[in-house]
């Protein structure tokens, strides 16, 4: 008797901005029915992209204005797919590359194309600088709120995670700006998720934290970025993975993901999965 694996959830992805930027190698692998990744052992292993292969795909993206052809493509060829969309607004100096503009509309484009139900908006990272205070913060997710209302059901959120790398990545972008990025104490976090909390209810958005967040307020839910409870509920799909975090008081449900890491263009300065833009361009080439 042959053994059929589950089908699995395929992550598009954590490591880079695929619909963004690799769109194109994406669609490439699909009709293909396969794509090439490398393990989080550093091996390379290939993985099934095939319709019955393939429980969903949840892609991840702050711009999926690229991949709306495609994605028109995919729905009408019946594969199952969900959206983590990453929308900050924050100024051009933090992310150099990102078009808000056109990133809002694409939101409202996907949003009407499958539902609000299918999109997890990420106001992530909550970045507190010399330029972006307590103040401009509450501002800016007031605005974003106001005009995703209607469009998207869940906000996930997270303060930065400061690895060395992005350490040292806020430390050069500090000599080079002057603008300082400052990690808040956790009275400060509590205030603002409150006050998040209070304007995403106004906007009809249940607020979510994600791993290092959690406990800021009782009204905010642990979020699950990769969860099989969501894709069960747009799906119906038996039979799920189970539970695997990425990190401590991470809820995803477990995934393959089929990114690279430092292939990601969009300039972030605060971001861990590119080094430097130096090794983004020598991974590029």
């Amino acid at each position: 008797m042959s053994y059929k694996a589950k089908p699995k959830i395929i992550s598009v992805s954590r490591r880079t901005d695929i619909p963004a930027f690799h769109g194109a190698q994406f669609m490439h692998d699909l009709h293909a029915g396969f794509a090439k990744y490398v393990h989080y052992f550093g091996q390379q292993a290939t993985v099934s992209l095939k319709k019955e292969d393939v429980a969903c795909f949840v892609f991840w993206s702050k711009d999926y204005t690229p991949f709306l052809g495609s994605l028109h493509e995919m729905l009408d060829a019946g594969y199952r797919s969900y959206f983590n969309y990453t929308l900050t607004n924050l100024p051009a100096a933090f992310e150099t590359n990102v078009k808000h503009d056109d990133a809002l509309r694409s939101l409202k484009v996907l949003s009407r194309m499958y539902s609000p139900a299918h999109i997890n908006w990420r106001y992530d990272p909550i970045v507190l600088s010399s330029i972006t205070d307590y103040d401009w913060q509450i501002s800016n997710f007031k605005d974003i709120c106001s005009k995703v209302k209607g469009f998207v059901n869940r906000c996930y959120f997270n303060f930065p995670v400061y690895y060395g790398k992005v350490k040292a990545n806020l430390g050069m972008f500090t000599k080079k700006t002057g603008i300082k990025v400052y990690n808040p104490d956790n009275e400060t976090k509590t205030r603002l998720i409150t006050d998040f909390v209070n304007i995403a209810k106004e906007n009809g958005i249940q607020l979510f934290s994600c791993a290092e967040s959690h406990g800021h307020n009782p009204d905010v839910q642990p979020a699950h970025c990769i969860d099989a409870a969501i894709i069960n509920q747009l799906y119906h799909i038996n039979d799920l993975p189970g539970y695997k975090a990425s990190r401590q008081g991470c809820g995803c449900t477990q995934s393959t993901d089929i990114g690279s890491y430092n292939t990601c263009s969009h300039g972030c300065i605060y971001c861990y999965a590119n080094t430097s833009s130096t090794t983004i361009k020598q991974a590029l080439k």
